[in-house]
């Protein structure tokens, strides 16, 4: 049977994505561990669950999170980030910039190169370093 939540293809198949199509993965990769990081700090109500996913995976916080991770990618991540913000969308959200879009890309697309080398370690490395910076993203006072 195949594996379709954890698949694993060689570098090979990776190569031959897209870095869109690394970045539709990637976006179902990061929201997922969104809702995921949310529900497991407690968050009960299905309005709060959903107002807040939206926040956290909207362009402008994934600039932001793009923003916190990037001085800790390896070269070969940055140079899979680079191709994802050099990405040419067909469209830009009204609600976001260029700037933000493009570096939205670029997450969501190193979030999907991860997600499909089965690389789930560095994916989380990684998301802990953006969840950190969750509560000033979402307007609250971090806790001491």
């Amino acid at each position: 049977m195949t594996d379709f939540l954890h698949p694993q293809l060689d570098k090979k198949d990776i190569e031959q994505i897209s870095s869109l199509g690394l970045a539709h993965i990637g976006d179902g990769v990061y929201e997922i561990m969104t809702r995921a990081w949310l529900v497991c700090q407690g968050m009960q109500t299905a309005r709060g669950l959903h107002s807040k996913t939206v926040a956290l995976v909207r362009a402008g916080a994934q600039y932001r999170a793009a923003q916190l991770i990037l001085p800790h990618l390896d070269e070969e991540e940055s140079e899979i980030f680079r191709h994802g913000r050099n990405a040419k969308p067909k469209t830009v959200p009204k609600a976001a910039s260029h700037a933000e879009y493009a570096y939205a890309t670029a997450l969501e697309t190193l979030f999907g190169w991860l997600y499909l080398q089965g690389n789930y370690n560095r994916l989380n490395a990684l998301y802990e370093i953006i969840s950190h910076d969750f509560d000033e993203m979402l307007g609250k006072k971090p806790k001491p």
